[in-house]
């Protein structure tokens, strides 16, 4: 099996993936690496299976080597960390290759392995990011807005009467309450940002047809309603590592 980290900043979702696909998954906090208890986490995720490669992508870099030296330690193997020196699958054509996030790649490298070129992911996190492939099969660049779930904690920071709501699909476009007009502004208002960078990303690229993957906390619910999206895949991040670590 392969031991597969993908290192947010929030939690770090394990995989264990073999020569077909991702067979399971959970999370653990990413503080856990720096209090400790970490390792004993990931080998009671693990259990009797017999690891024979691992891979990684961070975007908290305090953490990596943490997590080599526990894969070191615990399974005397080296971990294969995915940037834009190491990755395959996907070409890179961007100015600072460097700075793009090792999540972003490994997204790019699952799309476009399971829907060919152009593709674009959009992955629904504490930001949103669009990712984008162009009929090359190179990495060229994408989007970054603000989160949908950091967009209403910041009406509620910043103002004395917005609560603080839990995010969920509404019905209707006129709310009949605070929360459910702040629902609306989120959650149709987001559909719309998405549609339309999607349909300015199809006009740039000159494609008649633009398949579109979502992943992350919010892929579902968004997806819901845009047709614009093709499938919605959660372990996607965790599907690039996998593939970047048979290509090596």
């Amino acid at each position: 099996m392969i031991l597969l980290f993908d290192i947010g900043n929030t939690h770090t979702h394990l995989g264990l993936a073999d020569g077909q696909r991702v067979r399971q998954q959970t999370d653990i906090p990413t503080l856990a690496w720096f209090g400790g208890g970490a390792a004993a986490r990931v080998k009671k995720f693990i259990g009797k299976h017999k690891i024979e490669g691992a891979a990684l992508c961070s975007v908290v870099p305090r953490a990596t080597p943490l997590v080599r030296k526990a894969v070191r330690q615990l399974w005397r193997l080296e971990t294969l960390e995915l940037n834009a020196r190491t990755i395959r699958g996907v070409g890179v054509d961007y100015p600072t290759p460097a700075t793009i996030g090792a999540d972003r790649l490994a997204n790019a490298v699952a799309a476009r392995a399971r829907f060919g070129a152009p593709v674009v992911v959009v992955d629904f996190g504490t930001a949103v990011t669009f990712d984008v492939v162009n009929a090359k099969g190179n990495y060229v660049g994408g989007i970054i807005a603000p989160g949908l779930a950091a967009m209403t904690d910041y009406l509620h920071d910043k103002t004395a009467l917005l609560p603080k709501i839990k995010i969920r699909d509404i019905r209707s476009a006129i709310g009949k309450s605070t929360e459910e007009a702040m629902l609306v502004g989120a959650v149709h208002g987001y559909r719309g940002l998405v549609r339309e960078l999607i349909a300015e990303l199809k006009r740039e690229l000159k494609a008649k047809s633009l398949p579109v993957v979502a992943t992350g906390g919010y892929a579902k619910l968004i997806a819901a309603k845009l047709p614009e999206i093709s499938e919605v895949e959660p372990d996607l991040t965790l599907e690039g590592l996998r593939l970047v670590w048979l290509a090596q």
